[in-house]
This record gives structure tokens, sequence and C-alpha cells, in this order.
């Protein structure tokens, strides 16, 4: 009998992990119980509060770990931040990327603000104008961002919201924009706003997934996600222009908008969020995994529909679009991410503090669904996760609801980063092939 099989056995009885039969559980590699930053000249900020600072995106490149901090209220220092690996694991103290400068908030003007009251019904969710006078003091200048992602072509995309203090009293500084950074020399290559026109009242603008090949950097795409208003939209980094996608498989499920996580009960109404680009196939094209946060299926879409603007935004494309399957009940994902090495998609289950995992090669059904590990108190809320070039999967796990609806207790370890070996932590599970 296989591994998994019996573990699925032995859950009647007692709790059983996958990590804990084949060895292989993920790593702890940082954990806080506030977030640390390296201050110039080693002097803190006046306005700086600690405990409003939470981490929640991440992304690997070379010895840069880098870590989002996103403005949910006042007091945070930087928002696009990374720890530098070679410098020893046990400091784990944030560096603004690529400086101080690029990630401080604006003074020489009032931002415009964007509602009366913070957002209580789903994940960031706030209204953002489709015209905003005001505009960061330089085009590296990055008011708050979500999650990020580093291609193949050694370029690190940012998606800026523009909005600072969103659980506070929500500020506007900038319209929406997308960064490229040059890896290679910390320069900015380009920042595109998102034209008015494909913001939405209920927009918000939290992750992006990138589709390059290292082959044609300069005909690479950006997919974002619009969780707020069940959109994505596809940006063209040879036209530099976007265009705003819309399918009614970006929803959310009505009976799937439940969640309970440490104690926290509540619930959110987010549509697409999570997206990984799959392999190659025979006519070129990859497929394009998503499904929305409040929901536990799965769908699919060929790339090449997404990046043909006259298509994609016209009535024909929309048996393009398939439905794969479903994960089972509890199973809502923030963030998924493809492994080539091993064509597994990792994904986050916040429901169950826990990695999921499934093989592409098999069918997308619960039986299929494997289970890599599974932490009450290390991965409480399992926010993003990556795959490095070496197959190494990273895990940030950051408590969020407690931090939105009640606080955070300033005596536990409240965030962590984790790490395991791709192939190795698939072993005896559903994904190992």
């Amino acid at each position: 009998m296989k591994c998994w099989k019996l573990c699925a056995i032995l859950a009647v009885f007692t709790i059983c992990s996958v990590g804990q039969i084949n060895g292989t559980r993920l790593e702890e590699v940082f954990r806080w119980k506030e977030v640390e930053y390296e201050w110039p000249d080693g002097v803190i900020a006046k306005d700086y509060k600690g405990a409003n600072n939470l981490p929640l995106g991440l992304d690997v490149w070379r010895n840069k770990l880098f870590i989002t901090v996103p403005r949910w209220k006042d007091g945070v220092a930087s928002s696009l931040n990374y720890i530098d690996l070679n410098s020893g694991v046990s400091s784990g103290k944030l560096r603004p990327y690529p400086n101080w400068a690029a990630n401080t908030l604006p003074v020489d003007h009032e931002p415009s603000a964007t509602t009366e009251g913070p957002p209580r019904d789903r994940l960031a969710a706030a209204s953002l104008p489709k015209d905003v006078e005001s505009h960061p003091a330089s085009n590296e200048t990055i008011i708050s961002t979500f999650r990020i992602r580093i291609d193949e072509c050694d370029r690190l995309w940012v998606v800026d919201t523009g909005l600072a203090d969103i659980l506070g009293s929500p500020k506007q500084f900038s319209p929406p924009a997308i960064l490229i950074f040059d890896l290679n020399t910390d320069t900015l290559l380009r920042r595109y706003e998102i034209p008015s026109e494909s913001i939405d009242d209920d927009s918000f603008f939290a992750n992006v997934i990138v589709d390059a090949d290292k082959a044609a950097c300069g005909d690479s795409f950006a997919y974002i996600p619009d969780l707020g208003a069940y959109a994505v939209l596809v940006y063209s980094f040879k036209d530099n222009k976007s265009w705003r996608v819309k399918h009614n498989f970006f929803h959310f499920d009505p009976l799937q908008g439940d969640y309970n996580v440490a104690g926290v009960n509540f619930q959110w109404t987010d549509g697409v969020f999570g997206m990984a680009v799959g392999k190659p196939l025979p006519d070129g094209s990859r497929l394009v995994y998503f499904h929305a946060l409040s929901s536990t299926k799965e769908f699919a879409v060929p790339n090449k529909v997404l990046q043909n603007e006259t298509y994609s935004t016209g009535s024909d494309a929309y048996y393009e679009y398939k439905l794969l399957g479903d994960r089972g009940q509890n199973s809502q994902s923030t963030a998924e991410f493809y492994d080539p090495s091993t064509e597994v998609i990792f994904y986050t289950q916040v429901n169950r503090d826990a990695i999921g995992c499934w093989n592409t090669n098999k069918p997308f059904n619960p039986d299929n669904q494997g289970l890599v590990d599974s932490d009450s108190e290390a991965l409480v809320f399992p926010n993003d996760l990556k795959v490095d070039p070496s197959g190494t999967l990273w895990v940030l796990s950051d408590r969020m609801p407690a931090f939105i609806y009640k606080q955070l207790d300033p005596q536990q370890h409240n965030f962590r980063i984790l790490r395991a070996n791709t192939k190795q932590i698939i072993q005896g599970t559903p994904c190992d092939p």
C-alpha cells in the first residue's frame, strides 16, 4: 500500500502528517515576533510602529530573499524589502529595496483619501479612485505592495497599489502601477501606471504573475488578478500596454467564503487571486492555472488566449476557459506556484494551516491533492509561496486574520519563513510521480 494511502487510513484514528512519514518537513529559516529593519545609522524613524508591520509576499533571487510589507496601517517602515541570505540567517533584518528613499512616503503634498472607514468584508478591499491627481515623489517610489514576482530574465515585477493605511484612514498617493526592476543593477527599468479605464470601483491588485522566456525577455507578459472586481489585467512588456479580461470563472464561490483561522472567524468574497504558469505545450503555449481565493475549484486557460487582446476581451474566448476540478472542502488558497522540476503546483491552504500540492500530470480531484506539511503553530495563515530556480520551496506565514480583525500577540512568533526541497517534500504524497 502506498504511503499516502496508509496515511489517509491512519488519519481516522490519529493525526497523520505526510511530512512526518517521509522525514521531510518545511524547515524554519526565519521567525519574528515583530519584523526588524536595518535602519540607516541605527536611527529608528519617529513614525515607525513595529506592531503595524506585517510581512506578506516573498520571492528569491540568488542571495536576496525579498519580502513585502503592505501598508495596512500607518507606521510601516518600508514596503519592498530583502534579506541578504549571505549575511547569516540569524539576523533576519529587512533592508529596503532598492533603497530607503524609494520606500519613503511622499510628504510634499496631501494624498487623496479613498474612503471614510476601514474595509471589513474582504482581503484589502478598498475602493480605488479612477482619477488621482497626486503622484509619488519619483518613478521609483513604492507606496504599498503585496506580492511580487521574479522572472527568468532577472527582473523583479512589483504591483504598487499606491494605497497606504488601508485599515485606518486609506490614502491614495498614486494610481496603481507596475514597477519592473533590473536585479543585476538594482535599477528601475519601467513604471507603468494602470489606466483608469481598467480600474473598477471595487478593484484591488494584490498579486502579479509573469509569463517570460529567457530566450525572448522582451516579449514577456504579466497577469494581474483583480480580486475585488473579478477580472485579470494582462500587460504586454513589448507593447507597454494592458487590457482587462473578464470571465465568470474569476468570481468567488458563495459557498466557500467562510474562514476559521486560529480562532478567528471571518467571511471574504475575494475572486481570482492565485495564478501559475505551467510548462510549454506542443503548440508553444502554456496553461495559466488560476483560482479565486474564496473557492476550492481550479481552472485553466491557454496563455495565448490571454495574450491576444482582441480575442481575450471578446465573447468568443469564453469556452477556452476550463474547469479542472475541486480540491475539496476548506482548501481555500491564497497563492499557487508551478515547479518545473517536478511538474507540481504547490499551493497554500489557509483554512488548514497547510501547504498542498498537485501533480499536473494527474486528474484534478481531492484524491490527487497532497499535503506536504501542516502545522497549527508555524503555518497559521500561509500567505505566499514560491519555488526558486534551485528547486527550493519557500513559504511565508503571517497570522494575517488576527492582525486584521483582532491583534497579534507580541509575546509569540507571528511571522515565519520556511523552506524545503520540492523533490524531497513530495515523496510519499499523491504528488510524487
